[in-house]
């Protein structure tokens, strides 16, 4: 079976190689996985792709910009039976991850999505941050009956196969609440605990634009339903 992990990043070359080097490939292959690296590049001007490329793993180069849209590319042109992602930042905890696909297999799930709010670094997420975040998952909880702590986590395994019954759309910060919402609805979903890091190098997300944009997406997608 074949594993594909899709990395967005923009001008992470301070996190690029560690992130990628937290990734455990043997003990991946040990579970019978092959393992495909997919970092999705949205015009990085610093050295992300040369590391990249140096350490083994495809480079997609996506000049559209958007969160969403890097993700929802590398989704097109990966080629796993399961697809795993998060940040180039080193703030998630990818060494998990053969723990997170047993539990993906033993519990027969489609989906899985993550809790950063179970434990986290000290300054790993800001003050207005959590308390967005806190907003938009209890309006999420509310309008969908998705019963998720953190709407926000950009860390999420699941099927290739269940993106065939996804209307994914969104190309900004507003995917990760759509592809929980969509997946909760449709699949075998569940979201479980993992230890999120502070993250290497500057903070890019713009909490206030990005956290009214993901909230009028709430009303907008219920709204067309």
């Amino acid at each position: 079976m074949k594993l594909s992990i899709v990395i967005p990043a923009l001008n992470e070359e301070q996190a690029i190689g560690e992130t990628i080097g937290s990734i455990p490939g043997e003990a991946l292959e040990a579970l019978g996985y092959e393992v495909e690296f997919v970092v999705v590049d949205g015009g990085s001007t610093d050295r992300t792709r040369e590391i990249a490329e140096s350490m083994g793993t495809k480079v997609i180069v996506e000049p559209r910009k958007g969160y969403g849209r890097a993700y929802r590319t590398g989704f097109e042109q990966c080629h796993g039976d399961i697809i795993a992602t998060g940040d180039a930042d080193g703030t998630y905890p990818f060494e998990k991850l053969p723990d997170m696909l047993q539990t993906l297999e033993r519990e027969n799930l489609d989906f899985i999505t993550t809790d950063r709010f179970a434990s986290m670094d000290e300054g790993a997420m800001s003050r207005t941050h959590a308390l967005g975040n806190l907003v938009l998952s209890s309006i999420l909880r509310l309008l969908y009956g998705v019963s998720i702590r953190d709407s926000q986590s950009g860390m999420w395994i699941f099927q290739r196969e269940l993106l065939k019954d996804l209307d994914l759309q969104a190309d900004g910060m507003e995917l990760s609440e759509e592809i929980k919402i969509e997946a909760f609805k449709k699949a075998r979903a569940r979201e479980i605990p993992i230890h999120y890091a502070k993250r290497i190098g500057e903070k890019k997300i713009r909490s206030f634009r990005d956290g009214f944009r993901n909230l009028w997406y709430l009303f907008e997608k219920k709204l067309s339903e």
